[in-house]
């Protein structure tokens, strides 16, 4: 197994709760990691995986790599069970991913991609399996319109810095960026929370009125009792 991937129970662990229930964790903790505006562009599994990052700028910037070089060099370095995120957030318009790109990923055990920008083939994408969370659609080549600065290097995707092998988590709900020496705190926590909102729904069901029961756990203060691991 790499050294890139996180255990399995932490990798099984995320894949129980969601991403409003790791934001939530985040804010608790005072980790900047809800990412804005990039959303599912299909119906999608829920994905969780370490951090495969490019990073895409105008021609003329400081080019280190061709698109289809500095890309699929940054696939083969990523490993399975990474994610691909991709800040393309320079040329908002221009296509940062394309199908063969995707199917190599997808070959390569990447679980998903997160892309701020825009991407094409995206029937590719639905037809094997690689769940894709970017701003849009566009048809166009990404060829004469971005260059690779680098991979493998740190990124900003939606106002957050994304470092290379950290957790990403990405479901309905949107993306959440988690530090890897944090995953652990943020998943138990994450837990917690979704634990004790599924019993305040139960209680509701049941006929407690909502207000009492959100008082009842003390809400608001969950992560201050919250008992250290």
């Amino acid at each position: 197994m790499s050294a890139q991937r996180f255990a399995q129970g932490i990798t099984d662990g995320f894949l129980n709760v969601s991403a409003s229930n790791v934001s939530d964790a985040c804010d608790r903790l005072s980790i900047n990691g809800a990412i804005q505006g990039i959303l599912p562009l299909f119906p999608c599994a829920k994905i969780v995986g370490h951090a495969a990052t490019l990073k895409l700028i105008k021609p003329g910037g400081k080019a280190k790599l061709s698109p289809t070089d500095g890309t699929f060099e940054a696939i083969e370095a990523g490993g399975p069970g990474a994610v691909f995120v991709i800040d393309s957030h320079e040329s908002p318009t221009v296509s940062c991913m394309g199908g063969i790109a995707g199917a190599t990923a997808k070959h390569g055990g990447f679980v998903g991609c997160i892309a701020d920008g825009v991407v094409r083939d995206v029937d590719e994408y639905k037809a094997y399996g690689l769940p894709m969370y970017a701003r849009g659609i566009v048809q166009q080549s990404i060829r004469g319109r971005s260059v690779v600065e680098g991979y493998a290097i740190p990124v900003e995707i939606g106002g957050v810095t994304v470092n290379p092998n950290d957790l990403v988590f990405a479901d309905d709900n949107g993306v959440v960026l988690v530090p890897r020496d944090q995953a652990e705190e943020v998943l138990r926590l994450a837990l917690i929370i979704k634990g004790t909102e599924d019993r305040v729904i139960a209680a509701v069901r049941s006929g407690e009125r909502a207000l009492d029961a959100l008082k009842t756990i003390d809400y608001d203060n969950l992560a201050k009792r919250a008992p250290k691991s």
